[in-house]
């Protein structure tokens, strides 16, 4: 059987082969291919040699398809039409979308977003499932290895290939049950200090933002409990005379309880910008587009306040 070079072959000459198998003529495939009857000649004459064969024949009135011309003619119309299919971007209904979606989420931005996120999904990707985890200290090696869709986090720097959007501005308030003795009044930072502090410890994050902001004040609290979660912090909170500084979005949920008073903290604890991550494998995969535009959305919501 004779070798083929495929890195020789122009795709356009193929295409011009089907345009003179179909018309039979050269100057009407020169017109359907857009090209003059002189350039249409030339490739009829490469395709000769690369086939070694007429593919069009002489015959009464015009030409006529060889026996090879016969049998690649079906052969050419599925390989051109499977090119075409290849080259397309892949068409994403949501409406009849199946599969899982894996998100990396702290407990925090999942008990704010995921709630606005499903009431999205629901109506109008009804048969995707989600897989909502926390993304610790690799949540970025996963998004490389392809062990997750998308990240939401605290993402202050990210490595080629990764890429990131911000979605809002987080900042910290702190709260105590609404019975807290320290509940009326200003919440200076003496007596900020002098309460007893429930501390989330988040692996991977290093020290929370109050105690390094205390930490270049030269002061520190008193962290009466440290628990792995925040909705241990804010259950006990709700129970116990501690407080708690958190997120003002986990606060703002955890006050519609009514059960909570929420203070600003006596300390400049700035802002922290929570941004939306994936790789760039994904980038212009159009069921990716609708999950990074339905998660925007859902915090998009979250940060105007409805529910």
């Amino acid at each position: 059987m004779r070798q083929v070079d495929l890195r020789k072959i122009d795709i356009n000459l193929l295409v011009a082969l089907d345009a003179l198998i179909e018309e039979k003529n050269v100057t009407r495939a020169a017109h359907r291919l857009g090209m003059s009857q002189p350039a249409a000649s030339r490739a009829l004459g490469r395709l000769r040699t690369l086939f070694a064969d007429a593919l069009l024949a002489d015959g009464p009135g015009g030409y006529v398809l060889s026996a090879r011309a016969e049998e690649v003619r079906p052969m050419l119309r599925r390989m051109l039409a499977g090119i075409g299919e290849m080259l397309e971007a892949s068409p994403f209904n949501p409406a009849t979308a199946t599969g899982q979606i894996r998100l990396l989420m702290p407990d925090l931005q999942a008990a704010v977003i995921v709630p606005r996120l499903l009431a999205r999904v629901a109506g109008e990707a009804p048969s995707l499932d989600f897989d909502i985890v926390a993304p610790g200290a690799n949540g970025i090696e996963a998004l490389e290895d392809n062990a997750a869709d998308a990240m939401v986090a605290l993402v202050d720097e990210a490595p080629a290939g990764i890429r990131r959007r911000h979605l809002y501005d987080e900042e910290l308030v702190t709260l105590m049950r609404a019975e807290h003795p320290a509940a009326a009044g200003k919440l200076t930072l003496d007596r900020f200090l002098a309460l007893e502090h429930i501390v989330v410890s988040v692996p991977g994050l290093g020290p929370a933002p109050v105690d390094e902001a205390l930490a270049r004040l030269g002061r520190r609290r008193r962290v009466k409990l440290r628990v792995p979660n925040f909705f241990a912090a804010v259950e006990i909170a709700a129970r116990a005379d501690l407080v708690m500084t958190l997120p003002s979005s986990l606060a703002r949920t955890a006050a519609d309880m009514r059960r909570f008073v929420s203070l600003v903290p006596p300390l400049d604890l700035g802002h922290f910008a929570m941004s939306l991550a994936w790789h760039a494998r994904h980038h212009d995969s159009p069921r990716h587009k609708w999950l990074r535009n339905t998660i925007v959305a859902a915090a998009t919501e979250m940060t105007a306040g409805e529910l």
